[in-house]
């Protein structure tokens, strides 16, 4: 895998309180050799943009349960391009209806991952999106 060069922000938009799944994620991705950052809890999108630009990470992965994935991604992508970073892949994770995931993908969204995959699955698909950049 390339993730070894990758450096890769994980974050929690919005007003969520649950981040197991972010955290599990952020681990198996530092195991397989990504430089991982977690920002924590109820970040906004101006906050995870300015974190990913300030860290030079090649990766935003987003993680939302909310039901808010939608404007949150939206104004994420927003947020990096406003500062120059929209070369930056973003990539959503959580509670994401299958009906949304076109959506999601049409406005820039590189992968999203859901409850049904393994993290076998999340890496493999992690490392090759990234290795589109």
């Amino acid at each position: 895998m390339s993730l070894a060069k990758k450096r890769i922000l994980i974050a929690k938009p919005g007003l969520d309180g649950h981040d197991v799944g972010a955290k599990v994620v952020a681990m198996a991705l530092r195991d397989a050799g990504a430089d991982v950052i977690y920002t924590g809890l109820r970040k906004s999108p101006d906050y995870i943009a300015d974190v990913a630009v300030d860290e030079g990470v090649h990766a935003v992965g987003l993680s939302v349960l909310s039901g808010s994935h939608l404007s949150l991604a939206s104004d994420v992508i927003a947020a990096l391009d406003a500062r120059g970073a929209g070369d930056v892949a973003v990539f959503l994770g959580g509670t994401i209806p299958h009906t949304e995931h076109k959506a999601l993908l049409d406005m820039g969204i590189r992968a999203i991952f859901t409850a049904d995959e393994t993290l076998d699955d999340v890496l493999t698909r992690f490392d090759a999106a990234l290795g589109e950049t």
